[in-house]
């Protein structure tokens, strides 16, 4: 009994024992497999990620642009510019009424009641040419009376003439005394002083009686016409208006700092009314305006047809310096660097890629929104221009309808060079 005792705990503590160490294995296994495993995990992402084809350079957007390398724009034909050589010109800006080179009014020079009023507004009239008349029979009467005196005064002149002659040969020949002849000579002075002013009483009657008709001053057009036909007249009143328009003048402010680029006899391109017209600086005014910094410039219009009315407001340009064969492109396809004062363009590349070109900009014709490029562009160059979306370095571009297409042979193509990757 004591043989089976020993042998059976023997069998009993072994078999615990070989659970143990095969749990203990298993749980070495377990915490081996588990420190292990981050590496490994790290080590298959790093493989993933340059594996090709698995979203590595392939994937990301050339040069930072949005939609990568890979991405693509239409475009119409009106948003790609083939650059060019033009004209451009730098002026100075300037804007106001055009008003008549001449307006003058016409007056009552007496007072009196109109007999007859000839023109209207918008009445085209000569130098001279009547305009109204006044009741004039007195006047008239005034001056008929005058020139009879005239008369009769120029017949005692004659008559005194006659005898201081002949008394200064009778006296010569001791015929009369010194005071006879003295006192013909004397009559004779007299009579011409009465006609002299005979001659005046004349000439103010018949400026009274030419008082009586309302001329026009200057050839023009009749603006204001405030009378009517027998309206009693108060003397110095307001009778018309009359303009001469046929060359219009606008009195225009320029800053001081720019007075030196204005000379007269400059061109001057003005819009006004619809239309596109070319004046000349007629004066500068000498002097600089101690209130504002500014100097006044007079242009002069030419206004034959007399499209133009007075008084129409006109924003122009003085040209100071025009530039020939300048490169030219619209300010719409001019860019800036975020945060930055540099200006760049985006140009069709090889492949119909986009690619900035960095310029640098001369000047700038507000009006025609075109710039002066001076460095960056050749002619041939195909730009965008316009807000056309976000738009990227290596972004490939397709023209709807082909527009005009790749243009391999383009001048200045040797200026271009692929995107960068």
């Amino acid at each position: 009994m004591s043989f089976v005792t020993t042998l059976f705990p023997r069998s009993s503590l072994a078999r615990p024992a070989t659970g143990l160490a095969i749990i203990v294995l298993v749980a070495g296994a377990c915490s081996k497999d588990a420190e292990d495993g981050a590496p490994s995990a790290a080590a298959a992402a790093v493989t993933k990620s340059d594996a090709p084809g698995a979203g590595g350079q392939g994937a990301r957007p050339a040069g930072g642009a949005p939609g990568g390398r890979n991405a693509s724009i239409i475009l119409a034909a009106t948003d790609v510019k083939t650059v060019e050589r033009g004209t451009i010109e730098a002026g100075v800006q300037v804007s106001g009424d055009l008003k008549p080179i001449e307006e003058a009014a016409v007056r009552a020079r007496l007072e009196g009641d109109l007999v007859g009023v000839y023109v209207r507004e918008g009445d085209r009239v000569r130098r001279g040419q009547l305009l109204a008349r006044f009741e004039d029979s007195e006047q008239e009467s005034d001056r008929v009376s005058t020139v009879a005196e005239r008369e009769a005064v120029q017949s005692d002149v004659e008559t005194a003439k006659w005898n201081a002659d002949q008394s200064a040969e009778l006296f010569k020949a001791g015929a009369i005394a010194e005071r006879d002849n003295r006192a013909a000579q004397q009559t004779y002075a007299a009579a011409r002083a009465r006609l002299a002013a005979a001659e005046a009483r004349v000439r103010a009657t018949t400026s009274l009686v030419s008082d009586t008709r309302a001329l026009a001053p200057t050839t023009g057009i009749v603006a204001q016409r405030l009378v009517e036909n027998g309206e009693h007249i108060a003397r110095g009143a307001h009778m018309f208006t009359v303009v001469r328009s046929d060359v219009l003048e606008l009195a225009a402010a320029v800053p001081a700092r720019q007075a030196n680029e204005i000379r007269v006899g400059q061109r001057v391109h003005f819009a006004a009314g619809g239309r596109q017209l070319d004046g000349r600086v007629a004066r500068v005014s000498p002097t600089i305006d101690p209130a504002n910094r500014s100097i006044t410039v007079y242009v002069q219009v030419p206004n034959g047809s007399g499209e133009l009315k007075g008084n129409a407001f006109a924003t122009g340009r003085i040209v100071s310096r025009a530039v020939d064969g300048a490169i030219v492109i619209p300010t719409t396809a001019i860019r800036q660097s975020q945060g930055s004062e540099k200006s760049f363009v985006y140009r069709l590349g090889a492949g119909d890629a986009l690619e900035r070109a960095p310029i640098s900009v001369g000047i700038v014709d507000e009006a025609l929104a075109v710039a002066e490029i001076l460095e960056g562009l050749a002619p041939g160059d195909r730009i965008i221009v316009g807000n056309v979306g976000t738009l990227g370095t290596g972004m490939k571009v397709t023209i709807a309808g082909g527009g005009e297409g790749p243009q391999g042979g383009n001048p200045g193509a040797g200026n271009r060079r692929p995107p960068g990757p």
